[in-house]
């Protein structure tokens, strides 16, 4: 979809200029949900923020499970059908994360009052509107509100089965583990923002973003993963903490420069990189032996991601299946190392070869 004259703005100037957007820190979120006084839990729930997986689940007719997730943020490419398409498909993430198939959205439009061309909105949702479709999942309604910063995305509701479910309490020692998509999304579009980054670069990065979890997901369930989860604003080292902590495992990773995007290291040199990724390193870094890998590899594994893959564990027995699985579906993917038993850390770096 082309731009029309009056899409010739630049959305994540907007965010710059507020100064805001990124994804509420680690640290912060925890403290906040450590002050709510719960209600005795309903036994329909299955998943709860209790193991941080990456949505909810509640029971559902036989055998089935209801997958509930939400998320939503500012701009962070220029082209507002673009964004569209990505808010989308940050959203569906969740869902297929846990295994689901994705059935119903509703759209979350907060959008300046008068600032804001009509055909602007009209090309988000309208790319929103279109990777919803390619999903398979049915944009049903929505909710929008007059706000200072545009910001865009879905609550979705998918369904899953109960007994192959991917949770992130279900790795175990001696899984493989496989990455699916390159990492440096938030590095790439600060590069953006700051005006530093190449046309072709950017076609790249947004077309990542705007790829579905579809695939990776159902070669997952296909053959019989153990836990999954996707790579987003905690990045590739919050989110694989995330995981051994619910499963009481290490995991075992062997970090590659061809684990990145291009040019990612190069603007990391030049300090170009977003909040999100100190935050992340800050609250995250305690669970983590960064021993023997490069500083700015590492430094690049606490991007915080947009849209990003999964980190799938998978029996040993049955990797090379899901692997060639993968490779059938044309899904970009690493062996990115392996589940181990529980150490002192979290997560285990070492160099790979």
């Amino acid at each position: 979809m082309r731009r029309t004259p009056a899409q010739e703005i630049r959305l994540t100037a907007q965010v710059a200029a507020a100064g805001c957007a990124a994804k509420l820190g680690p640290g912060d979120l925890r403290l906040a949900l450590g002050q709510l006084r719960l209600p005795r839990r309903d036994p329909r729930v299955l998943v709860d923020a209790s193991t941080l997986d990456d949505a909810g689940l509640y029971a559902h007719g036989r055998g089935e499970a209801l997958v509930q997730t939400v998320d939503f943020f500012t701009p962070i490419v220029d082209d507002p059908y673009d964004f569209g398409q990505i808010a989308a498909a940050n959203a569906l993430s969740d869902v297929f994360a846990m295994g689901g198939k994705p059935l119903t959205s509703l759209a979350l439009l907060c959008s300046p009052d008068g600032t804001l061309p009509t055909d602007v909105i009209a090309a988000i949702l309208q790319g929103g509107l279109d990777k919803m479709h390619e999903a398979g999942a049915s944009v049903v309604g929505g909710h929008s509100i007059r706000d200072p910063e545009l910001k865009f995305g879905y609550a979705v509701t998918g369904i899953a089965k109960r007994r192959r479910l991917l949770l992130n309490s279900g790795a175990r020692p001696g899984d493989v583990l496989f990455l699916t998509k390159p990492l440096g999304t938030g590095v790439l579009t600060t590069a953006l923002k700051q005006g530093k980054l190449e046309p072709g670069l950017l076609r790249r990065v947004t077309k990542q973003m705007a790829t579905l979890n579809r695939a990776a997901s159902e070669a997952a369930v296909e053959h019989g993963a153990s836990a999954a989860t996707d790579i987003t604003g905690f990045s590739l080292l919050g989110h694989a903490s995330q995981v051994a902590d619910a499963s009481n495992v290490t995991l075992a990773l062997e970090p590659r420069a061809d684990w990145l995007l291009p040019r990612v290291r190069d603007f990391l040199g030049q300090d170009v990189y977003p909040g999100g990724l100190a935050r992340n390193r800050k609250f995250f870094a305690e669970r983590v032996d960064e021993d023997g890998v490069a500083g700015d590899l590492v430094q690049a594994l606490y991007d915080p991601q947009t849209s990003g893959g999964l980190l799938i564990a998978v029996a040993g027995r049955r990797a090379a299946a899901l692997e060639s699985a993968l490779r059938r579906r044309r899904v970009w993917h690493v062996r990115a190392g392996e589940v181990a038993r529980r150490g002192a850390r979290s997560v285990r770096l070492s160099a790979g070869s």
